[in-house]
């Protein structure tokens, strides 16, 4: 069999991984040594020269982008194709299982994903319900504890307080935002994995299905793995399946979101056979860049140990400025860039970079000062601005009314003469009853104590989703999304609101439409059973940031 195609390109020790035998793999890939290409390159060996069924594989990573890109380079090299491969997030590939799964995960099949701002929504109400005072209790800070908790595979009853009255009304908190998720069918980020591995340890056969299935986990940026992310890797591994890891001890730098560095040396311990490989030679940086990174890391005791090398020649010498403040940093950067601009250069190539977004404030105000023209990259996303979220609730309410999230945002936006009272008085009857928000409306229309004319707007709100449940029930996906726009009259109501945002905002949701329309359900939303419109829903949630304050990027124009 004529391999080349998947070797010819491979140095040494990226050869050395791609080829080896079944087994357990440790993969040190130090920045810049192509460990995308090994990874790739590995998934074609096993199914094109090892024979591997590609339903066997199932290969995870940490970003869509890089599932996206592994997937399309591995499409390169597989002449049959990916299909049948798994390839995704831990996120992603639980969120498909869960689909397939739902009955044995007690869930709803059209369960929903809360994102990071619906979830601090949910939990500000929740707190309210236990008479937390915000100011006390912030929602964010609950949040945070509850998905650092699920991180770390525990459930409120698993957690230890220390005779903590403060963690002890975290658990109270957390209890409660539970009961709240699982009775309107939605689930957070942290949830889709926990509750995927719950499943699992709990179905010894469906464990033992999906243990014959995949003989083959690969796993990409293995330091940045957290305590149940790797506790679900050992479960599907069982005593069967190759284990082919690859990571670098030397980039981890997600403590702070819980992923456990630890995790590297652990799998050696956990995995006994396992090999070691290292992949040292760099080909994104120049000598003395490399040099001066290995002597920094070199100060680490407690690594595995590797010394990136490349070919590329020494390059230029490395500068170091250490700034007096924050000020005196930015007027650095820009002088630097107006020195390049005056040499030649062009201040279309140059770019600042930037740890946090609250950094480019200074960047921003020293170009102003100079009059150098700028863009900033990195802004609010798409799926996150407030008007598409508004319209994609009402997508939301009417394919799944039990869906608590989207009721709270839309039943108001545009505002109806549904004030806070009346809504406070349906959350009380919703938590007495343990039922959805959409369950309490009904419950009072059919013989409540609300005022007539509040009961008068919610039987209005509630016919107007019932009417685009039933308007929408045979239309396409980008019919659907100009449904809900023009039924819940959000144009007219952006345009009154004005402040100067209205035509973007008219723009951004006829963009909504226009993204509708080329979506295109993936071959693992098919096969996991997602209709046309739970894939879009499920894809737009999936593209708004989890994580606050995320690097960013100004670049010069």
């Amino acid at each position: 069999m004529d391999v080349s195609h998947l070797l010819d390109a491979l140095n040494p020790a990226q050869r050395e991984a791609v080829c080896a035998p079944r087994g357990h793999y440790l993969v040190l890939a130090g920045a810049g040594s192509g460990k995308t290409r090994v990874l790739t390159h590995r998934m074609a060996w096993l199914t094109e020269v090892e024979r591997a069924s590609p339903w066997s594989v199932l290969a995870v990573t940490f970003t869509n982008k890089a599932a996206g890109e592994m997937r399309g380079r591995a499409e390169l090299l597989m002449p049959q194709g990916t299909r049948g491969l798994w390839v995704g997030t831990f996120h992603g590939i639980a969120h498909r299982w869960l689909r397939q799964h739902w009955r044995e995960a007690v869930l709803p099949e059209t369960f929903q994903i809360l994102d990071a701002d619906d979830q601090i929504r949910l939990v500000k109400r929740v707190n309210a319900d236990l008479g937390l005072e915000e100011s006390r209790w912030p929602a964010r800070q609950a949040a945070w504890f509850i998905n650092s908790m699920k991180d770390e595979g525990k459930r409120p009853g698993a957690i230890a307080t220390d005779y903590n009255p403060a963690t002890r009304t975290l658990i109270d908190i957390y209890s409660a935002y539970e009961e709240r998720c699982q009775r309107a069918g939605l689930v957070d980020f942290a949830e889709l994995l926990l509750r995927t591995h719950e499943t699992l340890l709990r179905d010894s056969a469906l464990l033992a299905h999906y243990r014959s299935r995949f003989e083959h986990l690969l796993i990409d940026e293995f330091q940045d793995t957290n305590t149940l992310q790797y506790a679900f890797v050992r479960l599907l591994a069982g005593d069967r399946a190759s284990v082919f890891v690859v990571g670098d001890d030397d980039q981890a730098i997600y403590g702070w979101r819980g992923a456990k560095v630890e995790n590297v040396q652990q799998f050696l311990r956990d995995f006994p056979n396992a090999v070691t490989i290292k992949l040292e030679q760099n080909y994104r940086s120049t000598a003395n860049i490399l040099g001066a990174a290995n002597a920094v890391i070199a100060r680490n005791g407690g690594r595995l140990g590797k010394d990136l090398w490349t070919s590329a020649g020494d390059g230029d010498a490395i500068d170091l400025y250490a700034a007096y403040n924050e000020q005196d940093e930015a007027r650095f950067v820009i002088e630097r860039i107006q020195r390049w601009v005056r040499e030649g250069g062009s201040a279309r190539d140059a770019a600042i970079l930037y740890r946090s977004n609250a950094q480019s404030r200074l960047f921003e105000e020293a170009l102003m000062v100079q009059g150098m023209k700028y863009r900033v990259y990195g802004g609010l996303r798409f799926f996150e601005r407030a008007e598409v979220k508004d319209a994609l609730a009402y997508l939301r309410l009417a394919l799944m009314r039990e869906d608590d999230a989207a009721f709270e945002r839309a039943v108001n936006t545009p505002p109806r003469g549904i004030g806070e009272r009346t809504l406070d008085a349906l959350r009380m009857r919703a938590r007495d009853a343990r039922s959805s928000l959409w369950a309490a409306v009904e419950a009072e229309l059919a013989g409540g104590a609300l005022a007539a004319r509040a009961k008068t707007a919610l039987r209005g709100f509630i016919e107007l989703i019932g009417k685009l449940a039933m308007d929408s029930a045979e239309a396409s996906l980008a019919e659907r999304m100009t449904l809900a726009i023009e039924a819940a009259r959000l144009k007219p109501y952006y345009e009154a609101e004005g402040k100067g945002q209205a035509e973007s905002r008219s723009d951004n949701l006829d963009e909504l439409i226009n993204v509708a329309a080329r979506f295109e359900r993936s071959v693992d939303d098919a096969e996991a059973g997602l209709s046309e419109v739970a894939a879009f829903l499920a894809h737009a949630t999936s593209r708004r940031a989890r994580h606050q304050a995320k690097p960013g990027k100004t670049v010069c124009s």
